[in-house]
């Protein structure tokens, strides 16, 4: 059965997500609309992940690539008790990285022609 863990966010404004059973089988003590109070702040729940993120940006831009940009897509659980994990896709954790390159500026111009 899926539940409900409520995050604050440090300014105190409740953000509630809707999370599946824990694989386990062990389950929270929740109030009485069904709710589990989540252990860290939203954002604190997120600073792993953020940095995270981070590491992975600094590895692709800081290499030998250079791509002109990079896009990392990965999923985010969020739990009462560990707060955010990055999610896993089947068996593994789930990450997908885009590099992507501009082309070069091209010269268009004609080539000059022969002077006689």
């Amino acid at each position: 059965m899926d539940g409900l863990v409520e995050f604050r966010t440090h300014d105190g404004t409740p953000v509630v997500v809707e999370t599946a059973e824990d694989e386990s089988g062990s389950r929270l003590v929740a109030r009485n609309d069904g709710t589990v109070q989540a252990a860290r702040t939203f954002e604190g729940s997120l600073e792993g992940v953020r940095a995270a993120a981070e590491s992975a940006l600094r590895v692709f831009r800081d290499g030998s690539l250079r791509p002109d940009s990079v896009e990392i897509e990965f999923g985010v659980k969020l739990t009462a008790e560990a707060g955010a994990l990055i999610a896993k896709s089947a068996v593994e954790g789930h990450l997908v990285v885009k590099l992507s390159w501009s082309p070069g500026p091209t010269d268009s111009s004609p080539e000059p022609s022969p002077q006689a």
